[in-house]
């Protein structure tokens, strides 16, 4: 990946991580602007194969590795926005390797989060409301869909910091 990208990624991630950590929003313009400036960085380094390859591939690449847990109301919109910004830079390898990181250090921040709160049996409480239809039903165990009660958080995770560190780590180990 060309530096000149990898700067301005990290410091369009780095603005969302600290967004994030004051409003708990990630803005729209912000990733509406990462990606187009990501989509004509790779028309201009690559010509219009670049935009297929890279910034498209890896645009879908974030946003449906990200898109599940939206779905489960364990991220939020903004943070699949980012992602699939994230991708649109990195193209899809990178960023399947950046959303692994990313979900390494989330899970790690949640735990700290959840440990400083002391939110251990909402936590619990949330996890087997989850858990226990897809444990019952790979039991054999027949399944009505029924929508998960709205209950209530352990604690909200800024996932954009994680995006940003999980960024920053593989920037860094592709660099080495």
């Amino acid at each position: 990946m060309n530096p000149a990208l990898q700067i301005l990624l990290l410091w369009l991630v780095m603005q969302a991580a600290v967004t994030d950590l004051a409003i708990r929003r990630i803005p729209n313009v912000l990733v509406l602007s990462g990606l187009a400036l990501a989509a004509a960085l790779h028309w201009y380094a690559g010509a219009g194969s670049a935009l297929l390859s890279t910034w498209l591939a890896g645009c879908a690449t974030g946003f449906f590795l990200f898109i599940p847990l939206y779905a489960l109301r364990g991220m939020a919109a903004g943070d699949v926005k980012l992602m699939a910004m994230v991708g649109a830079f990195a193209g899809p390898l990178l960023a399947l390797q950046i959303a692994l990181l990313t979900c390494l250090i989330g899970g790690v921040l949640g735990l700290l989060i959840v440990m400083h709160s002391g939110r251990w049996r909402i936590l619990g409480r949330n996890l087997a409301a989850i858990l226990a239809p897809l444990i019952q039903a790979l039991s054999g165990v027949p399944q009505q869909h029924v929508p998960l009660p709205r209950v209530a958080s352990a604690g909200g995770i800024p996932y954009g910091v994680a995006i940003a560190l999980g960024t920053l780590c593989a920037l860094g180990r592709m660099n080495h």
